[in-house]
């Protein structure tokens, strides 16, 4: 057996809310992608796929919002990454501008909570930091975001399976 089955028989093993949780910690991707998995292909219940997304999904940030400046200061030494970080911030201050300079902390909590590509937690993370909102507000405000975030995809994909099942047994 290759190292790439041993991986793949390895990453199948593992139970499922691990499984969840590590995918709704990607950037991108976050809960709006684990619950859907959560739920429909590895059949988990929707308590056990929400706890298990919401806690992936926070767990690094945290450590975004603390490690952002240094990371920022250690790139922008080289013109590679002071271009990279440029055009980060950039894109990320066009994104979410007008709702976190008007509404603060409730944009970037409303923010976080809509579940929509480029919406969640690490962009909320990135935003906070672009517009000085400090750790000990940033912090609860992306939480609530992601909890609401996490209740409207659950719902949503609920809804999508029973109404599935509804139509296929017809």
């Amino acid at each position: 057996m290759g190292i790439s089955e041993s991986l793949l028989d390895f990453l199948f093993a593992l139970p499922g809310w691990f499984k969840v949780g590590f995918i709704s910690m990607l950037p991108i991707i976050e809960l709006r992608g684990g619950i859907p998995i959560g739920l429909t292909l590895l059949e988990m219940g929707p308590v056990e796929t929400y706890i298990a997304a919401v806690v992936g999904n926070l767990l690094p940030i945290p450590f975004i919002l603390l490690l952002l400046g240094p990371v920022e200061r250690l790139f922008r030494k080289w013109q590679w990454g002071d271009r990279f970080m440029t055009r980060l911030f950039d894109h990320t201050r066009k994104r979410v501008s007008a709702k976190i300079e008007v509404y603060e902390e409730i944009g970037l909590t409303l923010f976080v909570a809509i579940p929509l590509p480029v919406t969640g937690a690490w962009t909320g993370a990135l935003a906070a930091y672009l517009f000085g909102i400090p750790l000990r507000k940033s912090l609860p405000c992306i939480a609530a975001g992601v909890l609401i975030a996490g209740f409207v995809v659950t719902v949503v994909v609920m809804a999508g399976k029973g109404a599935y099942l509804l139509l296929s047994h017809s």
